[in-house]
């Protein structure tokens, strides 16, 4: 009688289960980090703020006790959470936001490039954008309210202002760096201008233009909200976080500040995520970092 041979599966080792996505983000140390953290501050923020309720005044905190708890912060956001008038400050922001930074990228990028692979264009148009550059964003607002004919194409200017000469000097930086050894072997094989430029070049330059995106981005949204607060808002319709926190001021609401505060940040933290997405979208070098 024939034995029957069992397969020896001893050595074979089964297949790794795929997790799901939840499963994934529940094991994220980055993130239970960056949640702790998050909770440490506000116990911390909710402790000094209350602690001449508790302890009396003489033994209350510098700076902390006068700001308001974020328990009283919540309360007063899930006012204005149903509130239409909050989300359209938001869709305001980020109107002038994206459409000032946009056409920054679009002017800023192909500046920088020029600067960087041409020298007679560098020596006629580096000078004048070099006394420019330190002028800061906000001292254009009076000037842009002036000389444009609304304050919604003053507070874009501005805007664009704020991203447009740090996305330049990155872009200027980075294309700079390369190294030219580079561009010689390239040159020795044959390689076109035109080869060069978007073979070499363009590529090379493409971790200092998103980070000139990211750090434009983020002075793109301190300069729209100090103008909309300047200008009053750009719109009756809307006038955007910036008049929404310059309201609450003047309402002497301060909860509602630190509620536009919180509102800016979290803004801010979703444009720049958008960035870093789409750099890493267009690098996928940088994925294995």
């Amino acid at each position: 009688m024939t034995d029957i041979v069992q397969p020896n599966n001893a050595g074979v080792q089964a297949a790794p289960k795929k997790r799901s996505r939840l499963q994934k983000l529940a094991q994220n140390e980055s993130l239970w980090r960056g949640i702790t953290a998050i909770a440490v501050f506000l116990l911390i923020w909710e402790i000094g703020a209350r602690w001449d309720e508790w302890f009396g005044k003489e033994w209350m905190i510098p700076g902390v006790g006068l700001i308001p708890p974020p328990s009283d912060v919540f309360a007063a956001w899930l006012k204005v959470l149903p509130k239409p008038g909050y989300w359209d400050s938001w869709y305001q922001s980020f109107k002038r936001v994206l459409s000032g930074f946009l056409v920054a990228m679009i002017v800023g990028i192909p500046f920088g490039l020029a600067l960087a692979v041409n020298k007679y264009f560098r020596d006629v148009f580096f000078p004048p954008f070099e006394i420019l550059r330190p002028i800061p964003p906000l001292a254009w607002v009076p000037a842009s309210l002036i000389f444009w004919p609304t304050n919604e194409m003053s507070i874009a200017f501005v805007t664009f202002l704020g991203a447009f000469f740090t996305i330049v000097i990155n872009v200027l930086g980075g294309a700079r760096t390369i190294d030219v050894r580079y561009l010689r072997a390239a040159q020795s094989m044959g390689a076109s201008q035109w080869d060069l430029f978007s073979k070499i070049i363009l590529p090379g330059t493409l971790p200092s233009i998103f980070t000139g995106a990211a750090v434009g981005m983020g002075i793109t949204w301190e300069v729209v909200l100090a103008a909309e607060m300047i200008s009053g808002g750009g719109t009756q319709g809307g006038g955007g976080l910036g008049f929404f926190i310059w309201n609450s001021y003047m309402g002497g609401s301060l909860e509602q500040i630190v509620v536009g505060m919180i509102s800016i940040g979290i803004a801010g933290y979703l444009s720049s995520s958008a960035i870093r997405l789409l750099g890493d979208w267009f690098m996928p070098w940088r994925r294995l970092f």
